[in-house]
């Protein structure tokens, strides 16, 4: 089970993804080169073996990037799983070297920088839904 967090080029004073107009369409985050030469400078660590499907292991988590087939870009997933605050600092860094907005897909809010409730929320839901009863 993963906590999934939708990257987004979005305007940097949205507050809500409700304020966009409706026929809103927002850019493309860049080319798949483009993309992959941001990751790399971002975290360093990540491993882009296949251009579709990055992964980045962290000490106490994981963080799968669906990128897809598609040049250019249009978004990029994240499917994070573990259990520590030290990955949202990485999400961010992630989504400031793409030029993107993230988007908690489990709320539908956009997360704010340094605002763990998202993330919270996503491990109560996990731990009570993976934990059997006694």
């Amino acid at each position: 089970m993963s906590w999934n967090v939708l990257l987004l080029p979005l305007p940097a004073g949205l507050v809500s993804i409700d304020d966009l107009p409706a026929d809103h369409e927002p850019p493309p985050v860049g080319s798949r080169a483009d993309v992959h030469d941001a990751l790399r400078a971002a975290v360093p660590g990540i491993d882009l073996t296949d251009p579709a499907w990055g992964v980045l292991l962290g000490p106490a988590w994981g963080i799968e990037l669906g990128i897809g087939e598609d040049d250019p870009v249009e978004s990029v997933m994240l499917h994070v799983r573990g259990g520590t605050d030290d990955v949202l600092p990485v999400i961010f860094r992630i989504a400031r070297a793409l030029g993107c907005r993230p988007f908690d897909c489990s709320t539908g809010d956009l997360l704010a920088d340094g605002a763990p409730a998202g993330w919270h929320a996503f491990q109560t839901f996990r731990d009570g839904a993976v934990t059997p009863d006694p």
